[in-house]
């Protein structure tokens, strides 16, 4: 119990201490945060620089909106949906969308069952970084964050059928690269 008590206290002086501006405080909470932020940068980025931009202007607002954070709920959970939100930010800005939309979508399976398992962690983030933004952006959303295809194309300023029509060119694509790389090792 004086464990849970440690934790909240410590949790507390951290989130005044970033309220309060104070160095120390965001230094920490960038620093504790990183690694797994960044890697939530970097499967929305197309390549480091991007990502780190990502990250950068997400700690930016992170530490002017530090003050809306409401205690008990889990501070990593609210920095990573900022970091979310401030990669699709990214995209609407810097990119220009050309998507096409398909009357229907079908879910598009890959030939090679094993594919995944063969590849390090790092060569399936190239594979999704080689996506096209808005693909990528859409998968993403999708497959690893759990949105649904009508939050996906509120936060991304597109129509269902876009966003089922660019999930599926994002899974086709990824198969292909997948296969690549798989073929390169037979």
């Amino acid at each position: 119990m004086d464990l849970t008590l440690h934790i909240n206290q410590e949790e507390y002086d951290l989130i005044t201490g970033c309220i309060n501006n104070e160095r120390w405080a965001q230094k920490k909470m960038y620093e504790d945060n990183y690694p797994v932020m960044m890697a939530t940068a970097m499967r929305y980025a197309g390549n480091n620089e991007d990502a780190l931009d990502i990250l950068h202007e997400s700690f930016i607002k992170i530490f002017k909106n530090i003050y809306k954070y409401q205690t008990g709920t889990s501070v990593s959970a609210w920095i990573r949906k900022i970091v979310v939100n401030t990669a699709i930010d990214f995209y609407r800005r810097d990119m220009r969308r050309k998507s096409e939309e398909l009357d229907v979508a079908s879910y598009v399976n890959t030939d090679i069952p094993d594919a995944v398992s063969n590849l390090s962690s790092e060569e399936i983030l190239k594979a999704l970084q080689r996506l096209p933004y808005s693909y990528r952006s859409v998968f993403n959303l999708y497959v690893i964050e759990g949105y649904s295809h009508r939050e996906i194309s509120e936060m991304m300023n597109i129509n269902e059928s876009t966003c089922r029509s660019n999930l599926v060119k994002a899974r086709t694509k990824l198969r292909d690269i997948l296969s690549a790389f798989d073929s390169d090792w037979r």
